[in-house]
């Protein structure tokens, strides 16, 4: 088991490899802004639609991961070498989403291919998150003294399962695309479904 010291170190590594992640993303926003010229910036964002929707997409996605993972680590005073590999593969689809994200925006029409790389790095990301908590309730001494026995893995399985099957759905309706990423909006129902079936049969 991990020390505190080393914790922190990983915790403070993944920020700041996010924070570089999220800050590529605009890199070819920055990059297309030098040839505006004499043409205008209404032009510009005109015909920068979709790199502006791609960029915004993956800026709340990657927040949202991020999110997801602080609130994770904010019960954790230690770690082992199963959350450290699973904390790398999360890293792993963050790093790499910059790339699908600037096949989003360089697409002039939607592709299967390039929608089913999006999601497939979510799922990646979605599937890390899942044995990073799984390793977080399996193992009860990497959580802070107050905070052992009420972890759960319900929110990371849901956002899993909905990963997965938003993939499908990508990959098998094309004309739905990234549209299928509005299941998303069923996690915190499930989620509140899957605690109060636990709470009625505790009590």
């Amino acid at each position: 088991m991990g020390t505190e010291r080393g914790l922190q170190r990983l915790v403070n590594f993944s920020d700041a490899v996010v924070a570089i992640a999220i800050t590529l993303l605009v890199l070819p926003l920055v990059d297309a802004a030098s040839s505006i010229g004499s043409t205008g910036i209404g032009h510009f964002f005109d015909g920068s639609k979709p790199r502006l929707l791609a960029f915004t997409l993956s800026f709340a996605v990657i927040g949202s991961f991020w999110w997801g993972q602080h609130q994770m680590f904010e019960r954790v005073r230690s770690y082992n070498t199963v959350l450290m590999l699973a904390t790398f593969a999360w890293l792993f689809s963050i790093v790499f989403l910059p790339f699908p994200t600037e096949l989003l925006g360089a697409s002039r029409q939607s592709s299967v291919t390039v929608h089913g790389i999006y999601v497939g790095t979510m799922v990646v990301a979605a599937m890390a998150t899942l044995v990073q908590q799984w390793a977080i309730v399996r193992w009860p001494e990497l959580q802070d003294e107050e905070e052992r026995g009420s972890a759960t893995t319900d929110s990371a399985f849901v956002l899993a399962i909905i990963m997965a099957v938003a993939l499908l759905v990508v990959v098998t309706l094309p004309r739905v695309g990234l549209w299928a990423l509005l299941l998303l909006l069923l996690s915190r129902p499930i989620e509140h479904l899957l605690a109060a079936r636990r709470k009625r049969s505790r009590s």
